[in-house]
């Protein structure tokens, strides 16, 4: 129990530090590149006069430290801040009004924005995970128990070839094949699970490659070890000795991999993926609140995407350290 309170408490503030650096970076960032979104807000046709009033208004004007400090006092009571350009009904509203009739109050909250997009975006993830483990997992275990023989290869030709795909090129065939070729699943947009299949394999093709090299490789350097033909010597069979401690053991460095790797991958590959279905989750979100220059809502998921890093690697590195003591984070 003392190991757990002191790791957790210990990790909780690295990551509140790593969160806050990350959110001062985008922060800082989106207010040093070209472009004012004051112009996307009030038209093209708004006056410099009207332009300048606004931004001074809405506090984009001020130093970006004092900026900074103020979003971060909204975000330590929940407020994300409401969102420049999408209007309380969720559509776009930008350069719909002049500076003396924008309403900052007539904009949509972003966080409930995020929470009606997060639900979708959690089921396509979770999909995708399982279309992946459903790939990756025989064939790498087949890979590492029979290493240098056709299960081995047939992880190795399988895994290149997956990582060789563009999931643009993956997601524009399967449309074709499995949606407006048979008819058997649909694809774009969202009204009901049936929309999330044909994402999920996308996501799945992207994520398999690095699952099956890293059980092959974990689940063969295990077999290599000298516990393994010990307890062979000493009359435990060979299918016990992988089901009790290889598979144990090699879980390690997988759960090492699923923090470091393949989260940022699946944020990643949730951006693209839903961009390409116009899949209604957090990806499609961003991009678009990107292509608006949306501030408040580009902040809030850069900001919700890396406390989500640092909490999920946080438990992964406690789980490492309960299958195997010796470790240390």
């Amino acid at each position: 129990m003392a190991f757990a309170i002191e790791f957790f408490l210990r990790r909780i503030s690295q990551g509140v530090v790593i969160v806050i650096l990350v959110a001062f970076v985008i922060f800082t960032l989106l207010r040093i590149v070209p472009g004012d979104p004051i112009r996307i807000i009030l038209g093209p046709m708004a006056s410099a006069a009207a332009l300048e009033e606004k931004a001074t208004e809405l506090g984009l004007r001020d130093p970006i430290y004092v900026q900074f400090g103020r979003f971060m006092g909204q975000v330590t009571t929940g407020d994300f801040g409401r969102s420049f350009i999408r209007g309380a009904q969720g559509g776009s509203a930008g350069g719909s009004q002049d500076a003396a009739g924008y309403n900052p109050e007539s904009r949509a909250s972003v966080s409930g924005l995020i929470a009606n997009a997060l639900p979708y975006s959690l089921q396509l993830a979770a999909l995708g995970i399982a279309f992946a483990f459903l790939v990756a997992i025989p064939i790498g275990l087949g890979a590492g128990l029979r290493a240098g023989k056709w299960p081995d290869r047939l992880g190795l030709y399988v895994s290149s070839l997956f990582v060789s795909l563009p999931n643009i090129w993956v997601g524009v065939v399967l449309i074709f094949l499995l949606s407006a070729k048979t008819g058997w699943l649909p694809a774009i947009g969202y009204q009901g699970f049936a929309y999330t299949i044909i994402p999920a394999m996308v996501l799945a093709i992207e994520l398999s490659p690095v699952m099956i090299r890293a059980i092959s490789v974990s689940v063969a350097a295990n077999l290599g070890e000298v516990y393994f033909d010990v307890g062979l010597v000493r009359g435990l069979s060979r299918r016990t000795m992988v089901a009790k401690h290889v598979l144990r053991n090699a879980a390690v460095p997988l759960l090492n991999l699923f923090g470091a790797q393949m989260i940022g991958m699946l944020l990643g590959g949730l951006f693209v993926v839903e961009y390409i279905f116009s899949y209604p989750g957090i990806g499609m979100l961003t991009i678009n609140a990107v292509f608006q220059r949306d501030f408040p809502i580009i902040q809030a998921v850069a900001i919700l995407a890396s406390a989500a890093l640092v909490a999920i690697n946080m438990l992964v590195d406690f789980a490492s350290t309960t299958i195997d003591r010796r470790l240390k984070f």
